[in-house]
């Protein structure tokens, strides 16, 4: 009998309005979260530098992948990047100044496509690793550099495999201009990533 009332409670609690306007609001508050993120990534991507040796830019996209990564939750990190680049795949101008012929989709397949294509799994790898450790500084600072790695790592493959370069060559041009001001950008991403943990639990 008290199986069968906690059966029918359940049912009812199921489809209770109040309960469907909650699940609601929060797939909107995260589709926000979304949104908001990966125009945060569109705007750190049009800080871009050319440089004359190689294909890819210096820009501050990476900054806030990182970010992202160590400051939302696995799903939702991959989530907001995967919609940044489905706004770039559409035409929005959310990727890093380049030649018109590498705009929109084909973007994601021109020199700096793998690096792009990495972000994704990357953000959710830094978010996994920072949530599995104590959330310090030290711990941000390690799992934003293991994804940034992946990111790089990535781009050098794909611009390798675009480029016919050999390994060397690919490193070269694809991660070895970029290593220290990323080393840089971990920093920072850690830095804040720390600093808004901080703020937070001083909110409480």
């Amino acid at each position: 009998m008290i199986k069968e009332l906690s059966t029918q409670f359940s049912s009812i609690a199921a489809s209770n309005p109040a309960s469907e306007a909650s699940k609601a609001s929060i797939w909107t508050r995260r589709a926000g979260v979304a949104l908001a993120g990966s125009a945060l990534v569109a705007v750190c991507a049009h800080v871009a530098l050319p440089l004359n040796f190689t294909p890819v830019p210096l820009t501050l996209g990476p900054l806030a992948v990182l970010f992202l990564g160590l400051l939302l939750r696995p799903r939702l990190a991959a989530a907001t990047l995967t919609a940044y680049l489905a706004e770039g795949a559409m035409g929005l101008p959310v990727f890093a100044p380049g030649p018109i012929a590498f705009s929109g989709l084909a973007h994601l397949v021109g020199p700096t496509g793998g690096y792009l294509l990495a972000y994704p799994f990357a953000v959710a790898l830094i978010s996994f690793l920072w949530r599995s450790t104590g959330r310090g500084f030290s711990t941000a600072l390690a799992a934003a550099a293991i994804g940034n790695l992946a990111i790089l790592a990535c781009g050098a493959l794909w611009l390798g495999f675009l480029t016919h370069a050999s390994v060397a060559m690919a490193f070269n041009l694809g991660v070895l201009p970029f290593l220290p001001g990323d080393a840089l950008k971990i920093a920072a991403a850690a830095a804040l990533a720390t600093g808004c943990q901080r703020l937070r639990r001083n909110a409480r």
